[in-house]
């Protein structure tokens, strides 16, 4: 298992030993006497600012054990947790130095710019399932959890908020903060994963 920030290429590694990666042999397919991996989204949970679970979609039964709503819940709110201390966690950056000219630090042509905000945990990954989380500036947290040979997933996440964006953000009866109940973004987020599966 290992973790990796937001501004960091590599995986910050775990103080205890960990076995090698074993192959799963319920998650490879045959394919003319050879075998493949195959390439899975599991599951989506959608986290609200304040860490509450507005809403979690199983999509493939048999990745991942099977867990209670309460479970899903307490997921939520540790997750949430945890994220917000591994953002405090971020390295710090070192001060530009101050240009000698009456301008003002740090803004080029003038203009004044938004530092980037600190992220927390995007990516852990185990033996069997890798989980990205996707922040928003808002706050709402996208969690999918896919098979660990799954490729593109910050494409498929994207793809996942601009659904979110299209269906139930502009879904004159959501209310914010609250879970989520929009039949369309279902079907269409349905549709996009099991093309992604399907692949």
């Amino acid at each position: 298992m290992s973790f990796h920030f937001a501004h960091s290429s590599k995986p910050w590694p775990l103080p205890s030993r960990i076995p090698p990666r074993r192959q799963r042999h319920g998650n490879l397919l045959k394919k003319k006497g050879s075998l493949i991996a195959s390439l899975t989204v599991f599951s989506l949970v959608i986290i609200n600012k304040a860490g509450g679970l507005i809403y979690n979609r199983t999509f493939h039964e048999g990745g991942l054990n099977k867990i209670s709503t309460n479970d899903y819940l307490v997921l939520a709110g540790t997750f949430h947790g945890v994220h917000a201390i591994t953002a405090r966690l971020n390295p710090v950056k070192s001060a530009p130095e101050r240009p000698l000219s009456n301008s003002i630090p740090g803004v080029p042509g003038g203009i004044l710019t938004r530092p980037e905000p600190p992220s927390g945990l995007e990516v852990l990954e185990s033996e069997n399932f890798r989980l990205q989380c996707f922040n928003t500036l808002t706050g709402v947290k996208f969690l999918l959890f896919t098979d660990t040979t799954q490729t593109n997933v910050d494409v498929i996440i994207r793809r996942i908020y601009d659904l979110y964006s299209d269906y139930v953000m502009k879904n004159p009866f959501y209310q914010l903060e609250m879970p989520i109940r929009c039949d369309m973004f279902d079907r269409k987020l349905l549709s996009y994963i099991r093309e992604v599966n399907n692949r």
